[in-house]
């Protein structure tokens, strides 16, 4: 008898995924392994279910990858050290986990010998790319099968193959579809489609609870979180968390990004990302006290692009790699202490203490005592500074 073919299929558990493991299997004669790779976006019972789910669909064998910490340190923490928000708003939340989970998935892929991998991304968003570009790159012997995406297959359609092939569950569409990742959540409504409408407040999976205000200071160590309220952390998962649940409480973190799409349309989606937007706030304060102009403004330049490359499933550009050298090294003299006052959907930035901060100086106070040059020594430097424009200005009046 002729082995069956093993395909690795990437497994949320939804309707997508679901069909595909029972398309896979029965008419397509794979022998169908599924796996989830968890940055955070699963609870234990949540992944318990989708293992129990892909079983009873069918699958050979399921895995739950986890992938958290890998996450953090490939990802996350260049995203804090660059203060990337893509278009100064989104913090690259499901973006840039899908990288590491379609790294997660093919390796996985490669370890068990699969003939193929599949995953269940539809022809009209960024996921594709991601999943495709990331399993040609690093697997290019491993076929890609995309049966939503080249079936053009509807939500009805793949119900009633369901039924029709005897599993039968609860896929009721939601009126808004949730992304939950240790880097934020995503939202997509009907609000979403139209350029003049916002999410409502029940959208947001986390409400606001707390009223008032509240103070949350976050200490950082050469710009990684290190402690929340005095309280020392050497998990940075768990540190994230913690700030998030604080975050949260308030509703603070809560927008709505549109921007370009890798596939060249206009995208939009709420989000809510209490630690990321709050961590991100805080580092970046702390950096104006600590590093130099210039190291500012090349840090800025390199991480625009980084953060762009990392949406567009460019990760594994070499490049990446270069500039990932050059946040690391600016992060050096990156710590100390920065205190915020959290609000109802807002928070204040109050202030830094740090021993590199660069204002606690002899040289002088901003707008009220000079202690390292003299009246003359500014004189002078004007002159000089102006020179440029002087001679521009003088050769307009020339050529009058």
């Amino acid at each position: 008898m002729n082995q069956k073919k093993k395909v690795v299929l990437a497994f949320s558990g939804g309707l997508d995924t679901s069909f595909c493991v029972k398309y896979l299997s029965e008419d397509q004669g794979y022998d169908v392994y599924t796996a989830i790779a968890n940055t955070g976006g699963f609870s234990q019972e949540e992944l318990k279910n989708i293992e129990a789910r892909a079983m009873a669909l069918g699958a050979i064998e399921h895995a739950t990858l986890d992938i958290e910490q890998e996450y953090y340190e490939k990802s996350i923490r260049y995203m804090v050290y660059g203060n990337i928000l893509r278009n100064g708003t989104y913090p690259i939340s499901v973006s840039s986990e899908r990288i590491f989970q379609a790294i997660a998935i093919i390796e996985y892929a490669k370890s068990i010998g699969a003939d193929a991998v599949a995953h269940g991304s539809t022809g009209a968003g960024n996921d594709q790319v991601r999943f495709d570009l990331t399993f040609q790159i690093l697997a290019p012997e491993i076929e890609i099968i995309t049966p939503t995406r080249d079936m053009t297959l509807t939500r009805e359609y793949e119900i009633n193959y369901l039924k029709e092939h005897g599993f039968e569950a609860d896929f009721r569409k939601m009126e808004y579809s949730i992304n939950k990742g240790l880097w934020g959540t995503s939202i997509g409504g009907k609000e979403t489609l139209k350029s003049e409408l916002t999410l409502p407040e029940e959208a947001y999976p986390s409400q606001v609870v707390k009223e008032g205000e509240e103070s949350l200071k976050l200490g950082f160590t050469e710009g990684r979180l290190t402690a929340i309220n005095g309280v020392e952390y050497s998990d940075p998962v768990a540190a994230i968390r913690k700030v998030e649940e604080i975050g949260s409480a308030y509703g603070i973190g809560r927008d709505m990004h549109i921007g370009d799409t890798i596939i060249g349309i206009k995208g939009r989606v709420g989000f809510e990302a209490a630690a990321p937007i709050l961590i991100i706030a805080a580092h970046k304060m702390l950096e104006k006290h600590t590093l130099t102009k210039w190291q500012l403004y090349w840090k800025e330049q390199v991480a625009t692009w980084y953060g762009m490359f990392l949406h567009e499933a460019q990760y594994l550009e070499p490049v990446m790699r270069d500039i990932e050298a050059m946040l690391d090294s600016s992060q050096r003299n990156v710590t100390g202490t920065v205190e915020l006052t959290l609000r109802p959907l807002c928070y204040t930035l109050v202030g830094v203490d740090s021993s590199f901060d660069l204002m606690k100086t002899d040289f002088g106070e901003y707008g009220e005592v000079n202690k390292a040059w003299t009246a003359d020594d500014v004189k002078g430097f004007t002159k000089i500074l102006g020179n440029q424009i002087k001679i521009y200005h003088n050769v307009q009046k020339r050529n009058k």
